[in-house]
């Protein structure tokens, strides 16, 4: 498992790297150019499309599709100033409570 963090913790330093680069260089730039809405919807896109690869029980569509997920999840991450640390720290927290217990635990919004 280490080294898939490593895996995200070096995915987590290049778009850092490049949210200040030349838009028509990177597409992690030109996400960041294009703002917050712009990000989390394409997170949204990708999420459907992962949902859709799986429930057409396409595995290597699926693969590939959570790895857009993720990504886009740690562009949008970036963009609002949270670290995959506090990410990580708060999935620690959950370890071992059961998910309906942990459910429950959250103040209703």
């Amino acid at each position: 498992m280490a080294g898939r963090m490593d895996t995200l913790t070096r995915l987590e330093q290049v778009i850092t790297e490049r949210s200040s680069a030349d838009p028509d260089s990177s597409y992690v730039a030109k996400l960041n150019a294009r703002g917050v809405p712009v990000i989390a919807r394409k997170l949204g896109e990708e999420a459907v499309e992962a949902v859709v690869a799986a429930l057409a029980n396409d595995r290597s569509e699926l693969v590939g599709e959570a790895a857009d997920v993720i990504f886009h999840l740690m562009v949008l991450l970036q963009a609002k100033g949270v670290a995959l640390e506090e990410v990580l720290a708060e999935l620690d927290r959950r370890e071992g409570v059961s998910g309906l217990v942990e459910k429950a635990s959250r103040s209703a919004d």
